[in-house]
């Protein structure tokens, strides 16, 4: 039974920060690159972030570059991502996903994933 966990979302102001995490049970968690989609309503599902199994390859959507850090702790089976200069555009449910490459990540592919969590909501006010 493979669990992904989000916790960490909530309301920030523009120009404010938040941490999100991500904790993974069932699975070697080193095996996988993990990484993170958003969903507004009304707006098609965004991958935002990935990171590979070491952290040797990490790639960014361009609207969070400079912004946002995608982050793993193996040793606690654990993913982050800390949002740095939130905007309201940021606004959205954030979903922690496991791949086996970060290229499915990357390219928005919803096939290619192996386990989504449930959530966590970020909300930034203007």
């Amino acid at each position: 039974q493979v669990q992904l966990e989000e916790s960490g979302g909530g309301l920030a102001q523009a120009g404010g920060s938040l941490r999100l995490s991500c904790a993974a049970s069932g699975l070697r968690f080193d095996d996988y690159a993990m990484g993170w989609f958003r969903q507004a309503p009304g707006k098609e599902r965004e991958a935002v972030s990935c990171i590979t199994w070491s952290g040797g390859d990490i790639w960014y959507a361009d609207p969070v570059k400079g912004r946002f850090t995608i982050s793993r702790d193996n040793a606690k089976s654990t993913l982050y991502l800390q949002m740095n200069d939130l905007k309201p555009e940021d606004t959205a449910m954030y979903h922690c996903v496991a791949s086996r490459h970060c290229t499915v990540v990357a390219l928005g592919g919803v096939d290619g994933l192996d386990a989504w969590g449930q959530g966590t909501q970020v909300t930034v006010s203007s």
